[in-house]
């Protein structure tokens, strides 16, 4: 590969995949920036195309491909342009790279904050060690009043169906002061929700247990962060939680009672089969604790449907285990089968066709529950927070939603809603799943 010689030094960047891949495209970015670059709102500004990808199933390194086919007819439109690919497709194997001759830069996981080294030519690393800390440069790359803050990378729970340990290494959690040391200044610049992300939040520390510390120890200290801000947990795993967590959850002022816990099954023998670490009855006595003690919980989980071996009444328990909790929010996935997986080499895979019509069946019960619940809603009082403002409608999330992912609330706008405003506001009707609500009155605070 040559290095990077054009015209000017532009990058533009596309980020795909989950929260904690956003996380390194702001690292990336903070490194370029401080190594010169600026940053192009447009492919057409760009010298260099950076595309940070996900390969965790077929659909998001399909995503990603066609991402890069994009990217190859923007180069061949001026001389001079260059491509540069990082993240999970970097690490998947590196005989994928022959598949795309048209990218210039290779960049994987421990290669997120040195880009710029990586355009002067130096080796794409195959590691999976980098953790990055509170000093490192970041660009935030969310809305102003939103912050991610990856806590851990990497994964050793091993689930049969799943490669990433493979593309991210084995579990590394960072510090808890640099943790908090990072909160605290991104509340002092104004974020009012931050969205604690890892592979497995509720694992933090279980790497260096002799440091004594974990998620409840750490949300105790964020719990001490001067500032109005809440915290928001996504992917937990249900066989880590603690009575110490539980504890910490119940009594905390800041961390909302939102908890995304992808369940993935309840057949005893599929939870086996997926080295899930937990049975049947383990979940369903977890779930009945944390209902217990948690008020207006609101739980968002994700199952797997068509695994190998799934029979039809392994799949009509999965099916009456739903009906009875009644998950807020909940996504189905129909079982891919993952080449250099344990999964992927089971026999009795059920047909794409029936995996599929199973996780339809089971999202089209759930989306009549959460319409049967924004329904529920209607004459009710909320909090919500504002995103974004356009054409006369404030679109903004309560408790129960987390950006990008669940519902949201729309308000007509009086010309005084910004984006980052806290607002009681009284829920008038829904639209779809999502509610639709009025102003009451702006939260200062």
């Amino acid at each position: 590969m040559k290095n990077y010689n054009g015209s000017g030094k532009y990058f533009y960047l596309v980020a795909l995949g989950c929260p904690k891949n956003l996380v390194d495209s702001e690292i990336i970015s903070g490194n370029l920036l401080s190594s010169g670059w600026g940053m192009a709102m447009a492919p057409e500004e760009a010298d260099l195309y950076i595309i940070n990808t996900c390969a965790f199933i077929p659909s998001a390194r399909n995503e990603a491909a066609e991402e890069i086919a994009f990217a190859a007819q923007w180069k061949n439109e001026a001389p001079g342009r260059q491509i540069l690919v990082s993240g999970c497709l970097s690490q998947y194997t590196r005989d994928i790279r022959k598949d795309f001759p048209q990218v210039d830069f290779w960049a994987g996981v421990d290669d997120v904050p040195r880009i710029a080294e990586i355009l002067q030519g130096k080796a794409c690393s195959d590691t999976c060690t980098y953790l990055h800390d509170e000093n490192t440069p970041l660009l935030q790359l969310t809305m102003p009043h939103i912050a991610y803050v990856k806590i851990a990378d990497g994964c050793d729970n091993c689930c049969s169906y799943c490669i990433i340990p493979r593309l991210r290494g084995k579990l590394r959690s960072r510090p808890a002061q640099s943790i908090v040391n990072e909160i605290a200044n991104l509340v002092a610049n104004g974020v009012k929700e931050v969205i604690i992300v890892a592979q497995d939040v509720t694992a933090f520390g279980m790497d260096r247990p002799q440091d004594g510390e974990n998620l409840a120890g750490l949300l105790r200290q964020i719990e001490e962060i001067e500032g109005s801000f809440c915290v928001r947990l996504l992917y937990t795993h249900p066989a880590h939680y603690t009575d110490e967590l539980i504890d910490v959850l119940k009594n905390s002022q800041k961390v909302l009672p939102y908890l995304d816990m992808p369940l993935q099954h309840i057949s005893d023998r599929i939870l086996r089969e997926m080295n899930r670490h937990i049975t049947s009855d383990g979940i369903k006595t977890l779930l009945k604790k944390l209902r217990k003690n948690i008020p207006g919980l609101v739980l968002r989980t994700t199952f797997i449907t068509g695994l190998p071996g799934e029979t039809e009444a392994e799949f009509e328990e999965l099916e009456n285990f739903i009906r009875e909790q009644k998950f807020e929010r909940m996504g189905v996935f129909p079982y891919a089968p993952e080449p250099g997986s344990p999964a992927g080499a089971m026999p009795d895979i059920p047909p794409v066709e029936v995996a599929e019509a199973r996780a339809t069946k089971l999202m089209k019960a759930q989306i009549g529950r959460m319409k049967r619940r924004s329904t529920s809603l209607i004459g009710s009082e909320m909090v919500v927070l504002v995103d974004q403002v356009t054409d006369g409608v404030a679109v903004a999330r309560g408790v129960w939603d987390a950006p990008d992912i669940d519902n949201v609330v729309l308000i007509p706008d009086d010309g005084k809603i910004r984006e980052g405003n806290r607002l009681l506001v009284r829920v008038t009707g829904r639209q779809g799943c999502d509610s639709v609500a009025e102003k009451l009155r702006k939260i200062r605070k």
